[in-house]
């Protein structure tokens, strides 16, 4: 069997040394000891450029699309995925990679059970693909990551010989245009839609590609929950820059075309030193002195949050979580810290009521150290009358699933092992291969999944919400509650998810969501029969 067959050849570049030297398959303790602290997967990027103070940029508002059709039924977009400056640090241009122009890219607004139709026009240097994170959406729409988007002027010979990976006789690939279908038939939700181009989804995601898309239902307007400018979505991320403002990556092929992967010692995840909310460096927001809901999504490569909301005296306000991933819980959930990792979103009460006008409430990141310690402000601004509530049963509606319905259990180890003459991320001691069925299931079918971490890994299915059993032979934590689509395994642990594979047959996905850990071969094939 060759090289290619087997799946290392166009990872043989990631030849690791170093500390990754130590990593084989079953080496735990050294690969703990890499995590500095629990959620310390990554090395710091640090920017050449000077960074503004904190607390300075208004907090922005991301653009929603509005649709260029919503006849029979059915909201139909267009996007054009463009190369754009963006001035994300004051008075500093920076080009970056985006979805129509806007960084992060716009949101799209949909109803459930009404179907968006979603045009993506590619008019980058690179193939594209794109994923709705946590969409209940048909095989054909899900991104796999070899349904290349290629734009006018690829051709074989540029790059990879199919633009981003080993030969896959499945892949559905197009020419500058594709339209994607996503139902919406599902709970209302924050997801999120990103590139998922094989080995190359963590730079592109860096340079932009990144939006939200959020499902609504008439079930929140019963809730009387905070809306309008009272609902705030906020979408976390980290970056660096260079000392001409563009952004940095250590990618070992800046062109992104030939060669995937980054430099040695970022293989553990990029982390960078400048934290943005919709795409601003640590920005303020005032508000009225009311109850607000916040949209939180970590859309960092790698970096991991625990957040807090602490006023002037520092004291810690209440951060009521009512909503997981994959939409609302059956009771609140009341925090003073909360962590995030890449990928998730919750969805918060919090009540600026406590804190009196003229004062400031900072959102701050308890894993952060300098400057990433803070993420951004509110500034209290004026009275308001309270005319919201906190729910006492947000959702009626969670899946039934018991352990005693599963069909079956399996088990996935998540580790760093050998790969070809190096090392990479791997699922069950193997690299990704698109050729490959790792996982096939029977549609309607239950099953447990048993999942182990050598270090942190945030493991995300496609398709399917999931309900978190146990951590490490123990009952979930607080923020474990709800259906959830991705779930933050910490160094060492395992935990048990369970989920009903109901919606679509077709070829899927699980991975995880540290973005260079899945460049780096951590996915596997989930077949839906």
């Amino acid at each position: 069997m060759s090289e290619r067959q087997l799946g290392f050849s166009r990872r043989q570049v990631l030849a690791f040394g170093g500390a990754f030297g130590l990593l084989t398959a079953g080496g735990l303790a050294s690969a703990a000891a890499l995590a500095h602290r629990p959620a310390g997967t990554g090395a710091l990027l640090r920017s050449a450029i000077a960074l503004p103070p904190a607390f300075q940029v208004p907090l922005p508002r991301p653009q929603v699309l509005a649709p260029v059709s919503t006849a029979g039924g059915v909201d139909r977009y267009e996007i054009t995925q463009r190369e754009a400056v963006a001035e994300i640090l004051p008075g500093v241009r920076t080009p970056v990679w985006t979805y129509g122009g806007s960084f992060p890219g716009p949101t799209i607004e949909a109803r459930r059970g009404r179907p968006t139709v979603v045009t993506h026009r590619n008019e980058l240097p690179v193939p594209t693909v794109v994923h709705l994170h946590g969409g209940r959406t048909p095989a054909e729409s899900d991104g796999y990551p070899t349904d290349l988007v290629l734009p006018g002027s690829w051709t074989e010979s540029g790059g990879h010989h199919h633009g981003g990976g080993m030969a896959d006789p499945r892949a559905v690939q197009s020419r500058v245009v594709r339209e994607y279908t996503f139902p919406n038939e599902q709970r209302a939700t924050m997801l999120w839609y990103h590139d998922h181009r094989m080995d190359f989804t963590a730079p592109a995601i860096w340079r932009g590609l990144a939006g939200l898309h959020i499902i609504r239902d008439d079930r929140e307007k019963e809730l009387e929950l905070p809306d309008g400018e009272r609902e705030l979505p906020l979408v976390i991320t980290d970056r660096a820059f260079r000392a001409d403002g563009s952004l940095d990556y250590p990618s070992l092929d800046p062109g992104l075309r030939d060669r995937p992967g980054v430099q040695e010692p970022y293989m553990a995840g990029v982390l960078g030193d400048v934290i943005l909310v919709n795409g601003a460096p640590w920005p303020v927001h005032e508000v009225a002195a009311v109850r607000h809901r916040l949209r939180v999504l970590n859309a960092s490569n790698a970096r991991h949050y625990e957040l807090e909301a602490v006023d002037q005296d520092g004291r810690a306000l209440e951060l009521v979580q009512i909503g997981a991933d994959q939409g609302l819980l059956a009771a609140p959930v009341t925090h003073r810290r909360l962590p995030l990792a890449p990928a998730e979103r919750y969805d918060l009460l919090v009540d600026f009521g406590t804190v009196p006008v003229g004062g400031t409430v900072r959102l701050r990141n308890r894993l952060g150290s300098g400057r990433t310690r803070e993420v951004m402000a509110f500034r209290v601004v004026r009275a308001q009358r309270e005319d919201t509530r906190v729910p006492s049963a947000p959702a009626t509606d969670l899946p039934p699933w018991r352990r005693e319905d599963a069909v079956r259990t399996r088990e996935f180890a998540f580790r760093a092992g050998k790969m070809g003459e190096g090392h990479g991320w791997l699922i069950g001691g193997r690299p990704f291969d698109p050729a490959r069925e790792d996982v096939s299931v029977r549609l309607g079918d239950v099953e447990v999944w048993r999942l182990i971490a050598d270090v942190h890994h945030p493991v995300h299915l496609h398709l399917v919400g999931f309900r978190i059993l146990s951590r490490g032979g123990r009952a979930p934590l607080p923020h474990d509650a709800g259906l959830k689509d991705t779930v933050s395994l910490r160094p060492g642990e395992a935990a048990e998810i369970i989920t009903g594979f109901d919606g679509y047959r077709g070829r899927y996905l699980f991975h995880c969501h540290n973005a260079e850990h899945e460049d780096m071969g951590m996915m596997a094939n989930l077949e839906v029969r």
